[in-house]
């Protein structure tokens, strides 16, 4: 089983990335602020525009080290991909899929199988952990709803349906969303979502882990030697890692929606680490940002047993595991795709 390695955050906006030996330097008006072995790092998201030397991006791609650049508010910019590590015959087959809407259709339903049955598990978690706190009523209500919906996942075979069925389930969850929220709550609470920009404090939270997320699944998409932009669910947009969009749907609660309640419940971040501007964007600040990214590497290297598997491993390894899954599925090893079930 492969290893779950650091991932090295450039917060600063100054900040210029360089290769020295075997190590990658972060400099800061020509003054060097930091120095880390590369062989010890799985991914760079570096949140800076000053970039990154070609020498140090060539090494990261033959080396197999994600890097990645963001804009200082959190949004996708690049990364850096070298060779393509995998079997040119498993990606004619994803494409032969892709453009099968059929095949298509059986892979996309059992990602979204996967992200409303953890949805609904995450609603059940609370209402579990914390009864006396919830309004319970409220909650079973949506749980119900996401149960009841979960058998004409399997059953759909249109893909349009498809999306019909998981915008109906998408409205269930994010309208019992806001009841998840047990503290702070005269900085945090959840309307709706908002996006570029997000409006208000869980919005903005919420996008950074989907930016993050999205990152590792692609990453992880292209080790196994997957293309991340052509997908089964999000169809061929230019720029955009659809694949990677389609992997993360069965993960999103799990990684990115139960993280951003368990910072906001635990009083990780509160109203100081946001910046609000006059046109009503609301983002993190540099404080929040490191909070934010401190609590997520934390998070990653969590051991959990994989459901599907059942062998231990780091939760940072999941976005890795379950794409090795799809290529298994792809080539014919696999009957199915087996979406990521949390218990």
């Amino acid at each position: 089983m492969r290893k779950f390695l650091n991932t090295l955050f450039v917060l600063s906006e100054n900040s210029y990335l360089a290769l020295e030996g075997e190590t990658v330097v972060v400099l800061a008006e020509e003054e060097k602020r930091g120095q880390f072995p590369l062989h010890t790092l799985e991914n760079i998201l570096c949140f800076s525009y000053k970039g990154a030397s070609p020498a140090l991006m060539g090494k990261c791609a033959r080396e197999g080290v994600n890097l990645c650049f963001l804009t200082p508010r959190g949004r996708f910019l690049a990364r850096v991909c070298g060779e393509n590590p995998g079997n040119v015959l498993l990606r004619r087959t994803q494409y032969r899929a892709a453009d099968d809407p059929a095949q298509s259709c059986r892979v996309a339903r059992c990602f979204l199988f996967g992200k409303v049955y953890n949805s609904r598990w995450s609603i059940e978690r609370t209402r579990r952990d914390h009864a006396l706190r919830v309004d319970d009523e409220k909650l079973g209500r949506a749980s119900s709803l996401l149960a009841d919906s979960l058998p004409a996942f399997l059953e759909e075979s249109d893909l349009d349906s498809l999306r019909g069925l998981e915008g109906q389930t998408a409205a269930v969850y994010f309208d019992a969303f806001d009841a998840l929220i047990l503290n702070q709550r005269e900085t945090f609470s959840f309307t709706g979502r908002s996006r570029r920009p997000p409006l208000d404090p869980v919005n903005a939270l919420l996008s950074f882990a989907y930016t993050l997320l999205a990152n590792a699944c692609a990453g992880a998409l292209e080790s196994v030697g997957l293309d991340a932009y052509v997908g089964f669910l999000h169809r061929d947009r230019p720029g955009r890692t659809s694949l990677a969009l389609d992997m993360m749907e069965e993960l999103r609660p799990l990684f990115a929606d139960r993280f951003v309640l368990t910072l906001i419940n635990n009083r990780v971040l509160r109203e100081e680490h946001f910046d609000r501007q006059p046109g009503g964007a609301v983002w993190l600040n540099d404080e929040g940002r490191r909070l934010f990214l401190s609590a997520w590497q934390k998070r990653l290297a969590e051991p959990i047993t994989h459901p599907y598997l059942k062998e231990k491993l780091a939760w940072g390894l999941a976005p890795y595991v379950q794409a090795l899954l799809l290529a298994r599925y792809l080539r014919g090893d696999l009957d199915d795709y087996p979406p990521f079930l949390w218990k």
